[in-house]
């Protein structure tokens, strides 16, 4: 598996798939193309259906407009075979094209090919199943985190500590932000009036308010195109951040304990990158929304003292529970059912954290085979339900 850092990514919304990610291909294009006097870029499938909705167009244009005059050809109808998010960039000068470059936008900002597949990069883990881990903490005495350490080095906590601050920012002004969201859908933010009024509340009615606050202060500002941190996509931004920040403001854990969590949370969030995906494109809303759930929810028992079959078990149920979610924006935004999944998503993570720490650990099915489930359930949902917005809530609020 690959480092966390390449996980955890700090990038403007809305979609780590759609505009994180071809913002770095462009990028990389204009450096080997640095003279051309114009580009062609050319979408595919996903990235053609919703790129308009999701500022796939602009974040491009970012890049390679103020270089050279840039076209667009959107080819919703052609799904590449490699991925659904298939990208064409071409360099003309006198008219003809002199260079050309195909490449997948494949979830979380990663990009790949046929030639450059993701896990042809520098693998940092030497064991790429949750299982494999697990016997391995208990064989040391140790847990996850301590993994991850082993893994990456002491210098991942630096890291860790800057996705930290940012995704603590980005609740903040989230919960300080109001108004409309732009797009043309009218979608008010929630996130400061869900915060005011969970200060009304006592008990478990105002951890849930705040929870939901908090993970809509970040969904909402990723619609808005603010700054977050992939967790594992900009769709699903808000549910870790939310989840973590409750409980460190809440039961005021060291700082130390919250990079931790984060480590733990990208452990699960790396094996399902590397063994199924995490692209909305490709599987599903489950791989984007359901393993953001995964990781909170280890992320909350790691907090709470787990052992790491209860850290297996709640990261386990958040994912299992969101089997064949589809992926259906409407109008390509990622607003609508984007960000209230976010908000109940980290409130399921927060309960599956709690089921989890009452039991000893003990569970059927592994989140290795709800990994391995997730897979197979996400190729055989029809590619309408996987972010082209042509099925479901998409093509149904359009009648």
């Amino acid at each position: 598996m690959e480092s966390l850092k390449e996980l955890f990514k700090i990038g403007n919304g809305p979609s780590s798939s759609h505009t994180i990610g071809p913002k770095l291909a462009a990028e990389q294009f204009l450096s080997r193309c640095p003279n051309a006097e114009s580009f062609r870029v050319t979408l595919y499938g996903s990235l053609a259906a919703t790129g308009r909705g999701h500022l796939t167009d602009k974040a491009i244009e970012s890049v390679l407009a103020p270089a050279a005059p840039t076209e667009f050809v959107w080819k919703p109808d052609v799904v590449m075979p490699f991925h659904p998010n298939g990208m064409r960039f071409e360099a003309l000068r006198g008219g003809k094209i002199f260079d050309e470059w195909v490449i997948y936008s494949v979830g979380g900002g990663a990009l790949a090919n046929e030639n450059t597949k993701p896990v042809d990069k520098k693998k940092v883990y030497t064991m790429s199943t949750i299982s494999e881990i697990k016997e391995w903490c208990y064989r040391e005495g140790k847990t996850y985190w301590e993994y991850v350490e082993e893994c990456e080095g002491k210098e991942i906590w630096d890291y860790l500590d800057n996705i930290w601050n940012v995704m603590c920012d980005t609740i903040e002004r989230g919960l300080n932000n109001e108004g409309v969201l732009p797009g043309g859908l009218k979608v008010s933010r929630k996130s400061s009036t869900y915060f005011v009024k969970s200060n009304s509340f006592t008990g478990s009615l105002a951890t849930r308010a705040k929870i939901y606050a908090y993970a809509l202060a970040v969904a909402e500002e990723n619609a808005s195109g603010g700054k977050v941190v992939t967790a594992p996509t900009c769709g699903s931004c808000g549910v870790l951040p939310a989840v973590v920040y409750h409980l460190m403001t809440s039961r005021k854990f060291t700082r130390i304990r919250a990079l931790r969590a984060l480590a733990t949370a990208g452990l699960f969030g790396n094996v399902v990158k590397t063994n199924s995906s995490i692209s909305g494109a490709e599987v599903g809303c489950q791989g984007e929304i359901g393993v953001a759930c995964a990781m909170a929810a280890a992320a909350a028992c790691q907090l709470f003292g787990g052992t790491p079959a209860q850290i297996e078990y709640a990261a386990e149920m958040g994912l299992e529970h969101h089997l064949g979610l589809t992926c259906d924006p409407v109008c390509g935004l990622v607003q609508v059912p984007c960000i209230e999944r976010n908000a109940i998503a980290a409130a399921r993570a927060f309960d599956a954290n709690t089921y989890a720490t009452l039991s000893d650990g003990s569970h059927l099915v592994s989140f290795d085979k709800v990994v391995e489930v997730m897979h197979e359930t996400g190729h055989n949902l029809p590619s309408l339900y996987r972010e082209t917005s042509e099925g479901g809530l998409a093509k149904n609020m359009q009648r």
